[in-house]
């Protein structure tokens, strides 16, 4: 007969394991993001209509 309590004991530690993993990924990708540099945005100025003509 199958050990289910160990089966259960194997996949549980084994999602917990997992589970740890992806939060200390999201961690770290967060102090990447927090860490990095403000993008440099510009804002462009509008075309009118007689710029358009000048293509």
């Amino acid at each position: 007969m199958a050990d289910y309590a160990k089966m259960y004991k194997t996949l549980f530690n084994s999602q917990t394991e997992a589970i740890e993993i992806l939060q200390k990924a999201q961690q770290e990708a967060e102090e990447i993001y927090i860490s990095a540099p403000d993008p440099d945005i510009r804002v462009l100025g509008s075309r009118g209509p007689e710029d358009e003509r000048d293509e």
